[in-house]
């Protein structure tokens, strides 16, 4: 994932017939429910870096925004700085492992809590509150971000996620119906609060390997091939790059990222994919007590589809967008990798550049700050707009106004693919 990878208004939650009357009143539930015993709701979503963020209350909070992901077992909050005017009912301390090169966090349990998500809440709720915003999402991300959630929606209804219109529609279980012309359904297992499906392959030219992956709304990228196992039976490609491949929940994920012939998601084959390949000392060796598989899928793939998800009854559906199928996977074209950092994550600086890249043969340095890139001022733009503008159009002229120990300069390159 390139991350882990604004303007929230008014959120409105269509919500559609009620259920039983002599339901259980919303103050006296647990966990996550439909507010006013309805059996269905949308709730709008942005899409930054590839990552669905969810406008989020909790208590008395402000509006928050929370990273979806399918997998995560517990609502995370990542930047405690949000909660220093609450009070909250901390029960114990606990730590949390995951993929990246750091070690442990530490956290504290907050019990009782009250989430809002449009028509979608949750009472007498517990999250986990890291300690210190040592994952700094919201500079990965380029917009604030506050916490992780996920398994506990997906696990309580039928969830569709509308990529076109930045639209999630969650509906009880037992109301949901399956039909054709929704999508193909594919089966999945859930082991350990996530969605393991068999319905992928990669073909290198001469064979076809099917593959056991995870479909990982928390993960910015196409697809992510884990080699720790066994390497053998997924060789790189001859061509790669070596690449910050995004965040985990004990740091960053280095890696490297090269090109997969042809990919068969279900009934649908798409071409030239770009995969990332984690080292094993940031991914594989963390995850030696998780269940076999091979990757995960994410969002960049994801995201050319419909997704419906039935955690309920262990199934998938996808309905493809054929414009979105038909686009093609793409990398940064200048060698840059970027921070955002401010008030509102809009002063973008340099952080690495890749050797003998455009960037780095036009002078470029780590630390640099951006200021315009092709004559629109970075305060207009988004860190996932930047990397749009980077990505497209191969020998592309791309000029940027820079500014490095408080001078400030302009230089120009070309765009060349990498990968």
């Amino acid at each position: 994932m390139k991350t882990l990878l604004v303007l929230i208004g008014l959120m409105c939650a269509c919500v559609a017939v009620r259920a039983d009357d002599q339901a259980t009143p919303d103050k006296d539930r647990y966990g996550f429910f439909i507010a006013n015993n309805r059996t269905w709701t949308r709730i709008p979503f942005q899409l930054h870096s590839n990552l669905i963020i969810v406008p989020v209350r909790v208590n008395d909070s402000d509006t928050l925004q929370f990273i979806l992901d399918t997998g995560v077992s517990s609502t995370i909050i990542t930047d405690p700085a949000a909660f220093k005017k609450q009070s909250l009912k901390t029960a114990r301390k606990v730590k949390l492992t995951g993929a990246g090169e750091g070690g442990n966090l530490t956290a504290s349990v907050a019990i009782d809590n009250r989430l809002s998500v449009g028509g979608l809440r949750a009472s007498h709720h517990n999250i986990v509150i890291l300690d210190e915003d040592i994952l700094k999402l919201s500079e990965y991300v380029g917009v604030p971000v506050h916490g992780i959630f996920g398994y506990e929606i997906f696990s309580n209804f039928v969830v569709t996620i509308d990529f076109q219109h930045r639209e999630l529609t969650l509906m009880q279980p037992k109301k949901y119906k399956y039909r054709k012309r929704k999508g193909d359904r594919y089966p999945i297992t859930i082991q350990d609060t996530k969605a393991y499906t068999d319905a992928i392959s990669i073909f290198d030219g001469e064979k076809s390997l099917p593959l056991r992956v995870v479909l990982d709304t928390g993960a910015g990228h196409a697809l992510l091939l884990d080699r720790s196992r066994n390497p053998a039976s997924l060789p790189l490609p001859e061509k790669v790059v070596r690449a910050q491949l995004g965040r985990g929940l004990n740091g960053v994920i280095n890696g490297s990222l090269g090109r997969i012939q042809k990919v068969r998601f279900g009934r649908y084959e798409l071409d030239n994919i770009l995969a990332s390949f984690p080292d094993s000392t940031s991914f594989g060796m963390k995850l030696v007590n998780a269940p076999e598989r091979q990757g995960n899928v994410g969002c960049e793939l994801l995201r050319r589809f419909r997704v419906t998800f039935n955690y309920n009854d262990q199934y998938v559906v996808l309905k493809p967008v054929k414009r979105l199928l038909r686009e093609s996977f793409e990398h940064d074209m200048s060698g840059l990798e970027l921070r955002a950092r401010g008030d509102r994550f809009r002063n973008y600086y340099i952080e690495k550049i890749i050797d003998n890249s455009p960037a780095d043969l036009a002078g470029l340095k780590e630390g640099d700050e951006l200021l315009f890139v092709n004559n629109t001022s970075t305060s207009e733009l988004t860190i996932s707009d930047i990397y749009k503008l980077l990505q497209k159009g191969e020998g592309k002229e791309v000029a940027m106004l820079v500014r490095r120990d408080g001078k400030i300069f302009i230089t120009h390159f070309a765009l060349k693919r990498l990968i």
